[in-house]
C-alpha cells in the first residue's frame, strides 16, 4: 500500500497502528495501537509526560509521527518520510475530518466569536458567507452562547472561550473530535459548562471523540473506553466500570489513587 490512501469510510473512525514518535534521542511514543469505532468516546489518561497529548497531535499530523500509520475516517497516512505534495494534500483531507480543541483555546483574538467559528468554513471549505454565518450561529446556540456572537475573546470567560473553540471545530463538520485536556486551563467553576457541551456531543450527537483528560467523573459517565498511558505506551484499557474500580496494572492503580 502507498504512503497515503483513501479506504472504506465504514471502517473504524480512528485507527493507529505501530505509532512511534521521537524528539531527538527521546522516544515519546513507543508503538501505539489504538482503534476508535464510530460514535465511541475514548478517554486517554495518565501522568504528565506519558505521551497522551503527543498522540493526539500525531493523529492530525500537528506532529509528524516517526513511524506507524494513522487512519481517520477512511484517510490512511504512514508516518515518517518527507511531506511530499501528495502527502500534504492527504494530511489536509485528514485534518478536515478531524476537529481539535486545545488546552488554551487558540481563538483568533482579533475576530469575534462568530468570526472565529466561520473562518474555517469560509477559507478552507469555501462555504458561502450567508450559509457559514447561519451554521455558525446555530453552533453558538448549541454550545449555549448565542448572545456572544459579536463578542471578542478578551470579553469572554475561559469557559466561554473554550465553548467557542468547540463550536469552531464543529463548524468544519468533522467525523472525529480530539480534545487535548480541554478543561485544564479553566477555573474550577467553569469546568462544568465545558464538560456539559462535551456530554451533549457524546450522548445526543453520538460524536466520535478521543479525549485527553483527568476528569474521571466525565470519563465514568461518558466514555465508552478508557486507555491508560505510561511511558509512551497504552498499558491498560477497558470500560470505565472496569478501569476505575478494578484496574489490573499497578501503575494504573497508583495513578487513580492519586487523582480520585
Amino acid at each position: 500500500m502507498s504512503a497515503v490512501a483513501e479506504l472504506d469510510a465504514d471502517r473504524a473512525d480512528v485507527r493507529v497502528e505501530g505509532l512511534r514518535k521521537s524528539f531527538g534521542a527521546h522516544e515519546v511514543l513507543r508503538g501505539i495501537d489504538l482503534e476508535v469505532g464510530r460514535g465511541e468516546v475514548v478517554v486517554l489518561f495518565g501522568r504528565s509526560g506519558s505521551g497522551k497529548c503527543t498522540l493526539l497531535r500525531c493523529i492530525n499530523f500537528l506532529e509528524e509521527p516517526s513511524a506507524g500509520t494513522i487512519e481517520v475516517a477512511g484517510i490512511r497516512i504512514e508516518g515518517g518520510g518527507h511531506r511530499t505534495r501528495s502527502k500534504r494534500e492527504w494530511i489536509r483531507q485528514l485534518r478536515i475530518r478531524t476537529g481539535m480543541v486545545f488546552q488554551d483555546f487558540n481563538l483568533f483574538p482579533h475576530l469575534t466569536a462568530l468570526q472565529n467559528v466561520i473562518e474555517g468554513p469560509l477559507t478552507v471549505l469555501g462555504k458561502p458567507r450567508q450559509e457559514a454565518e447561519r451554521t455558525g450561529r446555530e453552533l453558538l446556540e448549541m454550545v449555549g452562547l448565542p448572545e456572544k456572537a459579536d463578542a471578542f475573546p478578551i470579553q469572554l470567560s475561559g469557559g466561554q472561550q473554550q465553548r467557542v473553540a468547540i463550536a469552531r471545530a464543529l463548524a468544519m463538520n468533522p467525523r472525529v473530535m480530539l480534545f487535548d485536556e480541554p478543561t485544564s486551563a479553566l477555573d474550577p467553576e467553569l469546568i462544568g459548562e465545558v464538560l456539559a457541551v462535551m456530554r451533549r456531543l457524546a450522548k445526543e450527537l453520538h460524536m466520535t471523540m478521543l479525549v485527553v483528560t483527568h476528569e474521571m467523573g466525565f470519563a465514568r459517565e461518558v466514555a465508552s473506553r478508557m486507555a491508560f498511558m505510561h511511558e509512551g505506551e497504552i498499558i491498560e484499557e477497558g470500560p470505565p466500570s472496569q478501569v476505575l474500580t478494578a484496574a489490573e496494572r499497578p501503575e494504573t492503580r497508583r495513578f487513580l489513587e492519586a487523582v480520585l
